[in-house]
């Protein structure tokens, strides 16, 4: 029995139409005789999505009773028994209430597809498990509802159901989603355009990289070598230099003039040492393809244009763009460039663009040197020129009948010598020395084809050919060496003084910095190791790089001490001695980086014990009258009933002593606050969180306003929230007290609530004057009063207070304008953990069918 197949619909955002659209295949697939039965849809007493459910066979839901109510779940056992050939279940991401056969939707699924039953199911993309930091920075609400990304990524079919966020929002306005009375909580709130817009392309981005990974399975699978233009993508071939801006601006006008165009830029470095370019222009040029929307990679390769066309055809490249090549005419007799060679061996599928710039045709300046060495290509044509030129040289005076003389034929000889120094350096033309002596000898010195030597005139000059020759030899070579190495010198004075403005202007952190470190020198990771003593063990501070960083200084191929107690290790080959001067200097600048990274989280320490001695001043200032006033007021009525030559009447001494209790409930009051307040600028709060009703707590905030002041409106249905009760009692106490005080005597403050996705809103709403937009974040910040606010109205702490022990909670405080005129406060709290009594609808909770049947019953 074979696996059954998976089909999902993904919805960019809740209301698209995923249920519709599966509901929709289903029908189709009936007409065309499949036996396709409903497993779970939910229509939310949608009319269009309850339509489309009619005529198709549901399998009997699971009743389960939790918490004293009664729920429904997909009966997988019921689905088994039926065995049908596809099984709809919707919400892929569900969490099951407790007692259910499988604690998630998606383990359902998978029980169904290993069965042998094909499944088609819906999901949104903000319930991907990858995805949940990304949403919640979207959004602001943390998904408790997710899905592996890998349960989805093994979907036969993957189809996207998308909608513009107009469209969506008029969806929502006709009452087509959600019912009225949640409708305008939802367009405020979640349903934003700007949330709506940031899904979809979340959506289409998640999409288009599983097509990607689906073409490259396909390509592996069957072989395929050839690269498909499948879509646009365009590698720039980097060399350092300047033109490299150039290139990259040209092949991101090209990606722009195709439909999902991408620009990878690549700049490909030798193994061995320090890399040809400048780190400096090598960062612009970072920069500037990261600001274009483009990608940079840095790859190791001693065959560049090898390494370029293979990482071209690894990442399913379509065009390459290179720049003109930079080098001066005679310089074409080592080879013939990177640009011939890549568009020589790229092949018909890969086309190659080579772009004229300012620099082309002059000279590619000199290059940074690897120790002393020259490269291989260049010793290669030394040791030619030095033993083979030789004897192509008499192979050729043999030959013709000009009789140019001895003199003229050693010179002749030591030109080729002189050229195999200047090409491979001093062995190549000692080596030439050597062999045009011997053929000098043989060919040109009387007697002919005898080693021996007839006149002493022609021993000398062929001593003196031989001397010459390696003194010429030496001297080029020392002068090649010598030009090396001021190249050298310049290369790490470059990469120097750029590694110590960036750290001195503050521009480069600690993993940037190794960063730079396993780049410049090619290697594989780069960790800097630390520890308090001899005798503790290496911890590290910061580390980069693709392979595992060694724990020990001992385990890395290359390590450099920093003090006693930090060292900076890498690993992928061993240096030459030559690159551990720069490394070292990489090395200290780790450190005074990593110093400098303590440093400033001592100056936030400090920066906020500053900000606690300012707010205790800012503290003394605001009680220095608003505390005395209500003290004054008590002791002016204790003295004044302690009076022996006054006969007050019950009525005075029971206005005396409504006076004492007020001034002493104000005093509680101001002295509360202030005590939390201390709590939350010291940190010492911590939440007590557990499951509460939220009429449990909100009718208990009440207590402090007056009687008729204040209207409650808290549904019965709505779920349980994750809260500190005593917090919430407080931060809902201060914003009533603060709409009261504001709130015209003839208008009541409405306190109301209701549930938004996984949140639950509890709005305090007031008809007073309101705050304009630019002073309601201010008014959350301590010792703040708006307006003429009377002194004696408070030192300006309650919506502080309320606002801190809201974000205690994990949730949020905010200010927004009462339609007609007033302010609302708006605290959202989470819905409790458990959601057993919410069923999710694309991350939007509604109220489970079955508890609001309950409920009306």
């Amino acid at each position: 029995m074979g696996r059954g197949k998976l089909r999902i619909y993904l919805g960019a955002a809740p209301g698209v139409g995923k249920t519709y659209a599966m509901l929709s295949e289903a029908h189709r697939r009936i007409e065309r005789g499949t036996d396709c039965v409903v497993a779970f849809v939910e229509h939310h007493e949608r009319p269009r999505t309850e339509v489309m459910l009619h005529g198709l066979e549901q399998v009997r839901r699971k009743r389960l009773t939790y918490r004293g109510s009664t729920f429904t779940e997909m009966d997988v056992d019921a689905v088994l028994a039926r065995r049908p050939q596809v099984a709809l279940v919707d919400e892929l991401a569900h969490t099951n209430i407790p007692g259910s056969r499988n604690a998630k939707r998606w383990q359902d699924v998978e029980e169904l597809l290993a069965a042998g039953i094909d499944v088609i199911s819906t999901v949104n993309i903000q319930h991907l498990e990858s995805l949940g930091d990304v949403v919640e920075s979207i959004t602001g609400v943390r998904q408790q509802e997710t899905v592996p990304d890998e349960v989805v990524r093994r979907a036969d079919q993957i189809e996207l159901v998308d909608m513009s966020p107009e469209a969506l929002r008029r969806r929502m306005a006709h009452g087509n989603i959600y019912q009225p009375d949640k409708v305008d909580a939802a367009l405020s709130n979640y349903f934003r355009p700007g949330n709506l817009t940031a899904l979809r392309e979340l959506a289409l981005l998640w999409v288009a990289d599983r097509v990607d990974e689906y073409l490259k399975q396909y390509r592996s699978d069957h072989r395929v070598s050839r690269i498909w233009g499948s879509r646009e993508r365009i590698v720039v071939g980097l060399t350092g230099g300047p033109e490299g801006r150039t290139l990259i601006r040209r092949a991101a006008r090209l990606a722009e003039k195709g439909a999902g165009g991408e620009v990878l830029a690549v700049y490909i470095a030798r193994s061995d040492g320090l890399t040809s370019a400048s780190p400096k222009e090598l960062a612009v040029q970072r920069t500037l393809v990261e600001d274009l929307g483009g990608t940079f990679h840095h790859v190791v390769g001693d065959d560049i244009p090898a390494a370029l066309l293979d990482f071209a055809r690894g990442v399913n490249a379509t065009q390459i763009v290179l720049g003109s090549s930079r080098r001066r005419s005679w310089q074409y007799v080592f080879g013939p460039g990177v640009g011939v060679t890549v568009a020589r061996d790229s092949g018909p599928d890969l086309d190659v663009h080579i772009v004229t710039h300012e620099e082309a045709a002059k000279g590619r300046g000199l290059p940074v040197a690897r120790g002393a060495r020259l490269g291989r290509s260049r010793i290669l044509w030394g040791w030619f020129t030095g033993v083979a030129g030789p004897a192509l040289l008499t192979l050729l005076l043999t030959h013709i009948d000009a009789d140019l003389g001895l003199a003229n034929d050693m010179l002749l000889f030591l030109t080729l010598t002189v050229a195999a120094a200047l090409l491979g350096g001093l062995y190549p033309a000692l080596a030439s020395a050597a062999v045009g002596s011997l053929l000098l000898n043989w060919y040109f010195t009387p007697p002919l084809h005898r080693i021996s030597i007839a006149d002493p005139k022609n021993l000398l000059a062929l001593v003196i050919f031989v001397l010459v020759a390696l003194a010429v030899a030496s001297v080029v070579d020392l002068a090649a060496r010598r030009t090396h190495q001021a190249a050298r010198l310049r290369a790490e004075s470059e990469i120097l003084s750029f590694l110590a403005g960036n750290v001195l202007r503050g521009e480069t952190g600690l993993e940037e910095l190794l960063e730079r470190v396993r780049e410049t020198f090619g290697m594989d990771s780069a960790a800097l190791l630390e520890r308090e003593s001899d005798v503790d063990p290496w911890t590290p501070a910061g580390q980069v790089g693709l392979g595992r960083a060694p724990e020990r200084p001992e385990d890395a191929d290359v390590d450099v001490p920093v003090g006693d107690h930090m060292a900076l290790a890498l690993t992928g080959r061993v240096l030459p001695a030559e690159d551990r001067r720069v490394l070292a200097a990489f090395a200290a600048q780790a450190a005074v980086v990593l110093d400098r990274r303590r440093l400033q989280e001592e100056a936030d320490q400090a920066k906020e014990l500053a900000e606690g001695n300012r707010i205790r001043t800012a503290l003394l200032a605001a009680v220095s009258h608003d505390l005395r006033t209500p003290l004054a007021g008590i002791k002016a009525a204790v003295s004044s009933l302690r009076s022996d030559d006054v006969a007050w009447s019950s009525e005075d001494e029971a206005e005396l002593l409504a006076g004492i209790e007020e001034g002493a409930d104000r005093l509680d009051h101001l002295v509360g606050n202030l005590l939390d307040m201390s709590r939350l600028q010291t940190g010492t709060v911590t939440p007590l969180i557990r499951e509460i009703d939220l009429d449990e707590v909100v009718p208990m905030a009440l207590g402090g306003v007056p009687d008729g002041s204040a209207e409650l409106d808290i549904p019965e249905t709505l779920p349980m929230v994750a809260v500190d009760p005593g917090l919430l009692e407080r931060s809902v106490a201060n914003l009533v007290e603060n709409a009261v005080k504001y709130s015209p005597d003839d208008r009541r403050v409405l306190v109301a609530a209701s549930a938004i996705a996984d949140r639950v809103e509890v709005r305090v709403v007031d008809r007073g004057p309101g705050v304009p937009d630019d002073a309601k974040e201010r008014i959350f910040a301590p010792f703040q009063r708006y307006g003429d606010a009377p002194r004696g109205a408070g030192v300006g702490l309650g919506l502080a207070v309320a606002r801190g022990f809201a974000e205690a909670m994990g949730g949020t405080l905010n200010a927004e304008d009462t339609p007609g005129g007033g302010l609302t406060m708006v605290l959202t709290v989470r819905a409790a953990g458990s959601r057993a009594e919410l069923v999710q609808e694309g991350g939007v909770p509604v109220e489970h069918p079955v508890e609001a049947e309950r409920q009306t019953t």
